[in-house]
Formats: C-alpha cells, sequence, structure tokens
C-alpha cells in the first residue's frame, strides 16, 4: 500500500536506491513496526526519508516521543549495524545503543541522539572535550581490534599505507598528466612517513574517519555520543583528528589546533612516548588522513563520480600538518 512519506533526495534526484523498490519499502516498514511494536511504540505521522548513494536514512515519528530513525547501509558499509552494536556494548558512555539491528540486510534502528553538536552554541572547549573523549574510546577499544575485523569493518595498518596508495592512483583513471606526477613525486615520502611513524609503536584502533559537528551529539555540558560509523576503518587511530581539527580550524581559527591535539592526545600519554613523540606521530598520521577518506570514496563509489574527491585526498596527503 501507498504512505505517506517525505522524501528528500538533496544533490541527488536521480539516485538508484533500494527506496524505489515497493517490496524492500514495504519490508523496511514491516520490519520497523515489528521492531517498535517491542518497545511498546507504533509509528503515528508521516516518516521523512533522506535518500544518498550512501544510505537510505528515515525519521520515524512515534507520538509524543522522541523520533527513532532507520538506516539501511550498501554493501560497502554493511557493517555498520553490527558495529554499532558491538560499540554499545564495549563503549556504553560514547555511542547510541540501537534498538535493533538486522546485520544481513545492513538495518538499524536508533534512537534519538538529542541535538547535534553543530546546533549547540559552543567554543574551542567543547571541541577539546569532544576530542579528548574521542580518543580515550578509541584507546579502550585498542583490544577489539580483532574483534572490529570479525565484524567486517576493514582495516589498514601503517605498514600497507603505501600499497593501498598505489592501488588507488593506478585504479583512477580521470588522473591528468600532473596529477599523476605529483603522486609519484609524493610517494617515496610517503614511505618514510610511514615507516617513521609505525616505529613509534601506537596500536591501531578504531578510526570514524568522517567526524565532524554532523557526526556527534551534544545533549548535555560534557556529554558528547558518536555515530554514524560507515566509513569507518581500523588503523592508525591518529588519523582522525584531521576532520574534526580542520573544522574547529575553519571556525576559530589555527590558533586553536594546538590544544586540540594536546587534547586528543592526553590519553595516548601512558604508551610512555614524550609529548615530542606524541606530537610528531599526531603530525605524521595528519596526512594519513586524507588518504583513509580516498579509501573511504572509492569503497563506497567504485565506479561513481567522486574520483575528484578520491583524487584531492592523495594529493592533500602531502600537505603540511598546521600544528
Amino acid at each position: 500500500m501507498e504512505r505517506a512519506v517525505e522524501v528528500d533526495r538533496g544533490a541527488y534526484p536521480d539516485v538508484v536506491t533500494p527506496w524505489e523498490q515497493e517490496a524492500w519499502r514495504e519490508a523496511v516498514f514491516a520490519w520497523v513496526e515489528g521492531e517498535l511494536a517491542r518497545y511498546g511504540l507504533r509509528l503515528r505521522g508521516a516518516p521523512r526519508v533522506r535518500v544518498r548513494p550512501w544510505s537510505v536514512l528515515m525519521r520515524v515519528p512515534v507520538g509524543a516521543q522522541a523520533p527513532v530513525w532507520f538506516k539501511a547501509n550498501p554493501p560497502a558499509s554493511v557493517f555498520e549495524g553490527p558495529l554499532t552494536a558491538a560499540l554499545a556494548r564495549w563503549v556504553p558512555e560514547y555511542v547510541l545503543r540501537p534498538l535493533a539491528v538486522d546485520g544481513d540486510r545492513g538495518w538499524s534502528l536508533l534512537p534519538d541522539g538529542g541535538p547535534l553538536f553543530r546546533e549547540v552554541e559552543v567554543g574551542p572547549r567543547a571541541w577539546e572535550e569532544l576530542l579528548s573523549g574521542y580518543a580515550r574510546m578509541q584507546r579502550a577499544l585498542v583490544p577489539r581490534v580483532g574483534e572490529l575485523g570479525a565484524l567486517g569493518v576493514p582495516r589498514l595498518r601503517v605498514s600497507e599505507v603505501p600499497a593501498s596508495f598505489d592501488r588507488l592512483r593506478g585504479g583512477d583513471g580521470s588522473l591528468d598528466p600532473e596529477q599523476r606526477a605529483r603522486l609519484d613525486s609524493l610517494r617515496p615520502r610517503l614511505v618514510d612517513w610511514c615507516a617513521e611513524l609505525d616505529a613509534f609503536g601506537v596500536p591501531d584502533s578504531l578510526d570514524h574517519a568522517d567526524l565532524h559537528e554532523g557526526q556527534l551529539f551534544h545533549p548535555e555540558p560534557g556529554r558528547f555520543t558518536y555515530f554514524d560509523w560507515g566509513d569507518a576503518i581500523v588503523s592508525h587511530p591518529f588519523a582522525s583528528l584531521r576532520i574534526p581539527a580542520q573544522r574547529a580550524a575553519e571556525r576559530y581559527g589555527p590558533e586553536v589546533l594546538p590544544r586540540l591535539r594536546d587534547a586528543y592526545l592526553d590519553p595516548w600519554t601512558d604508551l610512555g612516548l614524550s609529548a615530542a613523540d606524541l606530537r610528531r606521530a599526531a603530525r605524521l598520521a595528519w596526512r594519513l588522513g586524507a588518504l583513509g577518506r580516498a579509501r573511504a570514496w572509492t569503497r563506497l563509489f567504485p565506479s561513481a563520480t567522486e574520483t575528484a574527491n578520491s583524487v584531492r585526498s592523495l594529493l592533500e596527503t602531502g600537505d603540511t600538518p598546521p600544528f
């Protein structure tokens, strides 16, 4: 049957997703309504659906209470639901606890997390707190690296980065001669950076890979909830610092970056590295953060028009860290 649904396609009016299939939509509604019933809830009103190439997200009204959220991931990020459920067991103070997960179909039903960080008036101090909390979560997940891999989360060890760089470069037929020359000249430096970074011995952990103001909730002072793990990777944790630091610098100016860096690095001081070594490792990992974005785009869009973004990220690997 036809349902009253508001659909937002954003900048992708012609994208083809499972949402276009009536049988898929009806299966979604049957699953959502069945899971809601387990909590004494029911669908009330017209859902709002956001259709994007990387997911289908539906806001599900349930009456006077806060809405719940349905998310469907594509095959390349089907691990997000099981990962979210596992994080809720391992580090519950930092993440949402899903109401339901269908790992085979890539479906999740999530509670509302409150106001997004971007919706709350904050200063640089709040960015320091969110990065410190995020680093503590990563630190707690170090012993879980094997289990993260078993959930299907991709892994990229620092020693494997040059080979990954080669695959990304070689698989991109859109590169012009100047871009190829720049990437070729970058590779020897990348090898040296990776060798130096690996020598510090910082253990791998979970890297969100796209941590920005729209990917965490800030329901009250001092509390942050991290979500949207579809781009996640198990790799050098310090690569996570790049995106939130860039966003904060855009808002407050580059002078905030040393404070943000040190707030992020503080939970890692028990590794026995000096402050100078940790800061050097952060500078090296900054470059790998750009490579991680390229990997995420090519994983999610292997034949789509996001190639230009991947190329830009690869070239940004060679930029100078701003701290």
